[in-house]
């Protein structure tokens, strides 16, 4: 283990910067696993320690959310258990299979949700959700619980693609960033759940940038509050644009190395 202070630094701030923008609309995990990586925790360990790290950001800006009154508790009441569990099951898949398999799917659907984000001018600037029918619910359940496993399995844009699935649903950019963030927070749950059993957690590490991590979401979500709609939708494709080019990137270096 290596106390420099390059390292306490890289660690404080990309955990920061990771998770001001991850306590709103997702894609932390893009640059807080890298730096961990950069501090030479080996691939399993990094992505257990950023769980366990964002587990403590997500459970901040959740909170804050919730607080102001902008999670639908009855909707993600319901989903909460079933995310909570398909996660741990992701994490237990990701520790036997490579995640290789799924990066040409993930990027096809980043690029879909972002192209609809874009063109689709007004949409999520107004609620529409009004009341949750059995229909509704049971295709909530079944798209969260895939979410979930996702999450544990490989986690990258998890947040978008929760904000993203509660808009299809009618909720505004605001309400549908705080029900994903009480939704992501399940997930995490799982999955570090199963990291930790399966000893991929480098404590010291994960401690010291979950302190920076609960900072910064509870920053990022107050400015969201504060800033609005607008804010959160510019952020969301931005963010998304962002995760499209590191999963083309990593898919062709994949390419290029077999």
């Amino acid at each position: 283990m290596d106390w420099h202070l390059s390292v306490i630094f890289m660690i404080i701030f990309f955990g920061f910067i990771a998770s001001f923008i991850d306590s709103v609309v997702g894609g932390g995990g893009l640059i807080s696993t890298p730096a961990l990586l950069a501090v030479g925790l080996p691939p399993s360990v990094a992505l257990g320690t950023n769980k366990f790290a964002s587990f403590f950001s997500t459970l901040t800006s959740a909170y804050k959310f919730l607080r102001s009154g902008k999670v639908d508790l009855k909707v993600v009441g319901k989903l909460f258990p079933f995310v909570f569990i398909a996660s741990g099951g992701g994490a237990i898949l990701a520790t036997y299979l490579p995640a290789e398999v799924l990066k040409p799917l993930i990027i096809v659907i980043l690029t879909l949700v972002i192209i609809y984000t874009v063109f689709k001018k007004d949409w999520g600037s107004v609620r529409t959700f009004t009341s949750l029918t059995i229909g509704k619910a049971i295709i909530l359940v079944i798209l969260f619980s895939i979410l979930g496993f996702y999450d544990g399995f490989l986690g990258g844009g998890t947040g978008s693609f929760m904000l993203f699935a509660l808009l299809m649903f009618g909720f505004d950019f605001l309400s549908a960033a705080g029900n994903a963030k009480v939704l992501n927070f399940a997930s995490n749950g799982g999955a570090i759940l199963l990291f930790i059993i399966l000893g991929q957690v480098n404590y010291a590490y994960g401690l010291l940038m979950a302190v920076s991590m609960i900072v910064g979401s509870y920053l990022g979500a107050h400015f969201a509050l504060k800033k609005g709609v607008g804010y959160v939708k510019i952020l969301f494709i931005v963010v998304t644009a962002v995760l499209i080019i590191k999963n083309v990137y990593d898919y062709v270096i994949q390419l290029m190395n077999h």
